[in-house]
């Protein structure tokens, strides 16, 4: 069949483009790798000379990112740290080393934590080196980092603490500071009371260093991510994996590399499947553009037949591996630049379609391709986690891409992220709109009476709260937070993983301030940024739990406190939290342990 042909030809295009595209390791690198040259000023040798030892540990905030080169300050003073998790909680803390002199191969190791016979295993603890890449800063005027940055020089560089890093050793220079993350996940099935364990850091040829921790496990449980009721959606890019892992497309190699990448996502409470069924949905915005995983042949006779094996690949790998049990995200019908790839048999080519929404040649293409998708899902028990998605797009646009959808199949689900316009909200299913717009309240209701969800999304456009590398920690929590006060649903971001050229060195992007376009790295590695938004996710959660829990017990005034505490996460309060972030997100997860 000619269909089969053409993929044939796409599978052996995609497995040139890799050979052609085939860089040195170096250029691409997994395990061990050099971080670039910072150029800011450091402590001079007579400052590191204070020291009173020559190598120190103690407790920082997760609040911080400690400069490289600066003997550190913020520490939190005390050798001893205790944190406060629910069963089946996530919690983090930062340890600082540093240094006048050279260390080599340092290694980093907890115990499991201890409360009589009880135990939390170590298998529960990661530790991470908490490496420095590349930044820059926000747009010149500070209110965005949205913009093209062809020339790096114009941008203030420098080298920041962000990667979790996945090497079980690792040198350190002298006069230099090497923070330490430490995560531990509390099982489920913990008991309360009072756990403690010590970190240990040792290094070649010197006396290890500990510093002591324990966790209160309080006697109420998170669920499972996969539980979560938040509305998680961060958008994923398969193809930079591809790109960056050096392997064929679609290949068993290529599941293999996102396998844990994905698995970090979903342990976030990830709900949504991004896909992209047009070739380069957002022109190509991103250092890797997204493809079409859907085929569509027009025949000699001028009919139309649509393949989905790469589509069906993806989202079963998605749904049955990864454990993505929510939307399956369909982009889009209205591309920033308005053209349609199809191969066409009669010139044995791959032609584009220049048309818009309210055309005629549009409307052909888009609704004998959705009415076939609509068989196609429904053949998979695919239909109804299924919604065709759209952002940012013109609402005279949004409303002749509504039309074609609802003449194809008036069942399907449809999405947008972008401004509010109440002539389409009750059209579409999930929408999210942009940091600083709001839901009039009664339509905000009426939604999720319908069963319609309402989420608010962050980008480049926001000088706060954001997660360029260069943002502070707390802003990740402080965004969750603000939708869980603002009454929305969830929160999206447009890219987890839309990897610039050499992200593990270099955060910095042509086109959107640094690390814009991914909070997952390579390897794969998580980051600061990523697991203080999960942080905020877990205390939305906690929120849900309490105020169903509150609510039933008539407890009033626990929960005009919750109230009261997320007011400083509101619009009118952005000014404030701008400020000092941390201190809102600080008090609002300490009283959630204690009420």
């Amino acid at each position: 069949m000619v269909i089969k042909r053409f993929f044939v030809i796409v599978a052996l295009a995609a497995f040139s483009w890799v050979g052609f595209a085939q860089q040195p390791a170096e250029q691409y690198p997994l395990g061990a790798f050099d971080e670039l040259t910072d150029t800011k000023p450091r402590d001079g040798k007579e400052v590191w000379d204070k020291m009173s030892d020559p190598v120190q540990l103690e407790w920082g905030s997760t609040d911080v990112r400690y400069k490289k080169w600066n003997v550190p300050s913020g520490l939190l003073g005390t050798k001893s740290l205790r944190m406060t998790a629910w069963k089946g909680e996530r919690v983090n803390a930062q340890a600082v080393l540093w240094t006048r002199e050279e260390l080599k191969n340092i290694r980093v190791s907890v115990g499991e934590l201890k409360k009589g016979k009880d135990v939390i295993p170590a298998s529960a603890v990661r530790t991470h080196f908490v490496r420095y890449v590349m930044t820059d800063e926000l747009n010149k005027d500070g209110q965005g980092g949205c913009g093209h940055r062809p020339d790096k020089t114009q941008w203030d560089s420098s080298l920041v603490a962000d990667m979790l890093d996945i090497a079980k050793t690792l040198d350190v220079e002298a006069q230099c500071v090497q923070p330490i993350w430490v995560n531990v996940w509390v099982p489920a099935g913990t008991k309360t009371g009072v756990y403690r364990t010590k970190l240990t850091v040792s290094a070649e040829g010197r006396e290890a260093l500990t510093l002591p921790f324990e966790i209160k496990v309080m006697n109420r449980t998170l669920p499972a991510p996969q539980d979560w009721k938040f509305d998680l959606d961060l958008w994923q890019n398969p193809y930079a994996v591809a790109r960056y892992y050096q392997v064929p497309l679609w290949s068993e190699a290529h599941f293999d590399a996102m396998r844990p990448l994905m698995k970090i996502l979903a342990d976030a409470g990830q709900k949504a499947i991004t896909v992209s069924i047009m070739h380069k949905p957002w022109n190509g915005q991103t250092q890797d553009h997204y493809d079409s995983m859907v085929t569509r042949v027009k025949k000699l006779d001028g009919t139309w037949e649509f393949g989905y094996a790469v589509f069906d690949k993806w989202v079963e790998f998605m749904t049955e591996e990864i454990g993505l049990k929510g939307l399956i995200s369909c982009y889009t019908m209205i591309p920033w630049a308005l053209s349609f790839d199809y191969y066409d048999e009669a010139t044995n080519r791959v032609q584009f379609l220049y048309t818009q929404p309210g055309e005629e040649a549009y409307t052909e293409y888009w609704k004998t391709f959705l009415k076939d998708f609509a068989r196609h899902l429904r053949a998979k028990g695919w239909f109804e986690r299924t919604a065709i998605s759209m952002d940012e797009r013109p609402m005279e646009a949004m409303r002749e891409a509504i039309k074609v959808v609802r003449e194809a199949d008036a069942e399907f689900k449809i999405t947008l992220a972008g401004s509010y316009h109440a002539e389409i909200e009750s059209d579409l299913y999930y929408y999210c709109i942009a940091f600083g717009q709001k839901f009039p309240p009664e339509i905000k209701k009426a939604r999720k009476e319908r069963g319609q969800i309402s989420t608010c999304y962050t980008c480049c456009a926001e000088a706060f709260p954001n997660t360029f590398t260069f943002s502070r920690p707390a802003e990740a929590g402080w965004t969750i937070l603000h939708t869980v006060a603002e009454g929305y649903d969830g929160y999206l971001r447009w890219a987890v993983n839309s990897w610039p050229l050499d992200p593990l060195r270099d955060s910095r992007f042509r086109s959107f301030a640094a690390g814009d376009t991914y909070s997952i790295y390579p390897g794969p590695r998580s980051s600061i940024r990523f697991e203080r938004l999960v942080e905020g996710v877990q205390d939305a959660e906690k929120i849900r739990i309490l105020r169903e829990e509150f609510t039933t017990k008539g407890a009033k005034g626990k929960l005009e406190r919750i109230e009261e505490l997320l007011s400083a996460f509101k619009l009118d309060a952005v000014s404030e939290g701008r400020k000092n972030p941390e201190k809102p997100v600080n008090k609002l997860h300490n009283e959630l342990n204690r009420l």
